[in-house]
C-alpha cells in the first residue's frame, strides 16, 4: 500500500505599525483590520484573506474551502456510530493528518478502521485526499474548492471520490457549506457509485468559541445492477463546534433519517488539534495583532 508522507518547513509573518510623525505628543502605533466584522473568528489569517473560523473544521460532514496555511499541519479523530434499521450498530474510526500546501491546496492522509457487530475492529483503509481552492477567499463566489480522494481499501474495491466544495459567510456569525460528492468503487461486480450533497448552516454564539446549527445530507447510492433504480437516503441532524483552545477544538452532529432506506440515526465526534507551521509559529494571529 502506497502511503505518502510529507514533512517540509517554512514561515513568515507580517506586521504593520504607522507613527505620525510631526505631532508633540507620543502616539500609540495604529493597527488595522481588513475584516468589516469585529468578531476574531470572521479576520483574515493567512495570504489568501480566509477568516479564521475555516482553520477548525465548521461541520464533519461539509468541507469549506481549505483549513491550513502552508506548511501548516493539524490532526483529527473521528468516530462515526450509526444505528440502524435492522438493529445493528456500527462504528468507524478514522484519523486524519491535515498538510497545508503552497497555491492554495491541502493534504490530508486518513487511516480507516471499523468496530463490527461483534465488537472487533479491524483496519479498514488507507486514504490520501488533495484539495484546492480556486481563487483567494470571496474572490469568487461561494469559494469554489476541487477535492480528490483515492482510498486504498483492504478487503474490496478501491474508491475514488470526488468534491465540489462550496461555502462561506452570509452575515456575520452566519456560516455555512455545501458539498456536492461523487464516489465510485473500481473493482469488484458491483461497481457501488454514489452522490451524495451535504449541507451545513452554523451560528456563532461566542466569538471563536462555540457555534450551533444544523447539518443535512441527502445520499443516493447504486450498484452496476441496479442503476436505474438508486437507493436514496435523506438525513438531516443538529451540530456543535466547541472551541477549547485557539488550537484545540470539537465538533459534533447527530443526523437523523427521514425516510425508510436511510439509517435511524448517524452520529459524528470529531476532535482536532493544530500544531501551527512546521518549525514555527501558528498564523492564527488575527491581523489586527489584537483578540476581542
Amino acid at each position: 500500500m502506497f502511503k505518502p508522507i510529507l514533512f517540509t518547513a517554512v514561515l513568515s509573518a507580517f506586521f504593520s505599525t504607522a507613527f505620525a510623525a510631526d505631532s508633540p505628543v507620543t502616539r500609540m502605533p495604529e493597527v488595522t483590520s481588513t475584516a468589516g466584522s469585529g468578531l476574531t473568528e470572521e479576520r483574515p489569517v493567512d495570504a489568501t484573506g480566509r477568516p479564521e473560523w475555516t482553520s477548525a473544521r465548521r461541520f464533519p460532514n461539509t468541507r469549506v474551502y481549505i483549513q491550513k496555511a502552508p506548511w501548516e499541519v493539524g490532526v483529527e479523530q473521528w468516530w462515526r456510530v450509526r444505528n440502524n434499521r435492522d438493529d445493528t450498530v456500527s462504528h468507524r474510526f478514522i484519523e486524519e493528518l491535515e498538510i497545508g500546501l503552497p497555491f492554495r491546496m491541502q493534504l490530508d492522509l486518513y487511516e480507516k478502521w471499523v468496530d463490527d457487530n461483534e465488537n472487533k475492529a479491524h483496519h479498514e483503509a488507507f486514504s490520501a485526499e488533495l484539495r484546492w481552492a480556486l481563487a483567494d477567499w470571496n474572490v469568487i463566489p461561494m469559494n469554489p474548492t476541487l477535492y480528490a480522494e483515492y482510498v486504498w481499501v483492504d478487503k474490496g474495491s478501491d474508491v475514488v471520490e470526488l468534491k465540489l466544495l462550496l461555502g462561506g459567510q452570509i452575515v456575520s456569525r452566519w456560516h455555512y457549506g455545501v458539498n456536492f460528492v461523487y464516489e465510485k468503487e473500481f473493482e469488484n461486480a458491483d461497481r457501488v457509485s454514489e452522490f451524495q450533497i451535504t449541507g451545513g448552516l452554523s451560528y456563532s454564539i461566542l466569538d471563536s468559541r462555540v457555534s450551533l446549527g444544523v447539518e443535512a445530507k441527502y445520499v443516493q447510492e447504486s450498484t452496476h445492477f441496479d442503476r436505474g433504480e438508486p437507493e436514496k437516503k435523506y438525513l438531516i441532524g443538529p451540530s456543535m463546534q466547541i472551541r477549547l483552545t485557539d488550537r484545540l477544538h470539537m465538533d459534533f452532529v447527530c443526523l437523523f433519517g427521514t425516510n425508510d432506506e436511510a439509517q435511524r440515526q448517524e452520529g459524528w465526534l470529531v476532535i482536532g488539534y493544530d500544531f501551527g507551521k512546521i518549525g514555527g509559529e501558528s498564523s492564527y494571529e488575527p491581523v489586527s495583532g489584537m483578540r476581542n
